[in-house]
């Protein structure tokens, strides 16, 4: 693939595993095994079976007529919010618990911000009957808590993260930590293309699942394979990355990924990475983030706690970086005011990251007959108390 990762680790200038000695061992052993572990031929039945049977895939791909209407295009929505635990989280937590328990592990952590990845996390534990640990920003736990009472539900122990901004950046530190101290028995499942090689590259692969079945459905629908644009929401980028994977070398594919531009991007609130970032270290890889001069990390802000991260995944910045992909950024405002559009028109409330693809139809122009394929990451029910504060329904 030419947009994929080498044989390092890296996509072009970005990606590897800055990690601290005590994880190498771990790191060391999910490289080493997990290319071997997911192509065997019971691990990919089990897992095909699990996404067929538990989740509810394939997910629709649904031409949105009103949505068509207005823009003057055909817009088609990936329905990712109709999965089990309602997001495309599910797909890449599933992966893992299988991975993981082929590796023998029996203590999962994770980190979370809408609550999405951690609800996904907690499901496949329960399924699995493995111990379960989030990490949650504080303040992530008050704007998301109907997900928060789901894990708990679920039976995972919810840890709060109290230091920094108390969101996504705060829990990933948190659950780093965990694992440097609980490195035998214990894997870090990780909800975004982000974090030390291989963990993009595999996050990615058990997320193509969703341009994988875009592309036949779309072949179905209008006799082509291939539309004109692909659009997803971006924080670390997963959905992203699942929805671009299998249009990534059909260049004449435009790929649009939209990230949070909070209060504006001009604003000291934002989390509009492509545009406020520069190159650095996070999390474990290489990567574009927002940083002070002095290299420390710069506090996101986004309305969406999905999209409320100072980073991309190593990918997105290569995509970035070498232009194969766009990426632009939304406003709270421009979001929350897409996703009641979208409920209006089309009876879907997505989640508000999902939402800020949406806002960005607003800027485009199309030629009649232009298939677009917008991923419709989540569901809106988490988020149903900012709408509520926000439109003073």
């Amino acid at each position: 693939m030419k947009y994929g990762v080498n044989e390092l680790g890296y996509y072009g200038d970005f990606g590897g595993a800055y990690i601290p000695e005590m994880l190498y061992p771990n790191i060391e052993e999910l490289r080493q095994q997990y290319l071997k572990i997911t192509a065997e031929p019971e691990f990919i039945a089990e897992f095909d079976q699990l996404l067929k049977d538990y989740v509810g895939r394939p997910s629709p791909l649904y031409l949105a007529k009103r949505f068509s209407e207005r823009y003057g295009a055909n817009i088609f929505f990936k329905r990712e919010d109709l999965n089990h635990t309602g997001s495309h989280k599910i797909n890449n937590a599933i992966g893992q618990i299988l991975l993981a328990q082929r590796l023998g592990k029996k203590r999962i952590i994770a980190e979370t911000g809408a609550g999405q990845h951690g609800v996904a996390t907690a499901t496949v534990c329960a399924l699995m009957g493995i111990e379960c640990v989030v990490y949650m920003g504080e303040v992530d736990m008050e704007r998301q808590a109907p997900n928060v009472a789901r894990m708990k539900m679920l039976g995972a122990t919810v840890v709060p993260a109290i230091s920094g901004s108390k969101t996504l950046k705060d829990a990933t530190n948190e659950a780093m930590r965990d694992w440097i101290n609980n490195p035998v028995d214990t894997h870090y499942i990780i909800g975004s293309v982000v974090g030390p090689y291989p963990y993009p590259e595999m996050v990615a692969r058990f997320q193509s699942i969703i341009s994988l079945e875009a592309k036949k459905q779309l072949l179905e629908q209008t006799g082509k394979d291939l539309p004109e644009y692909v659009i997803a929401c971006v924080g670390g980028g997963s959905n992203a990355m699942g929805m671009f994977y299998h249009f990534l070398d059909d260049e004449d594919v435009k790929l649009i990924a939209v990230e949070a531009a909070g209060k504006g991007v001009d604003s000291g609130h934002s989390a509009a990475t492509s545009v406020l970032g520069c190159e650095g270290i996070l999390h474990g890889s290489r990567t574009i983030l927002m940083q002070t001069n002095d290299g420390q990390v710069i506090e996101p802000y986004s309305i969406s706690a999905g999209l409320d991260y100072p980073g991309i995944g190593p990918q997105h910045a290569h995509l970035h970086k070498i232009k194969r992909a766009q990426y632009v950024s939304i406003t709270d405002d421009e979001a929350l005011q897409a996703g009641l559009l979208c409920s209006q028109l089309e009876g879907i409330i997505p989640a508000i990251e999902t939402a800020h693809a949406l806002a960005h139809l607003e800027r485009m122009k199309f030629n009649p007959g232009d298939n677009v394929i917008i991923c419709i990451s989540g569901r809106g029910d988490k988020d149903l108390t900012t709408y509520i504060n926000y439109f003073g329904f």
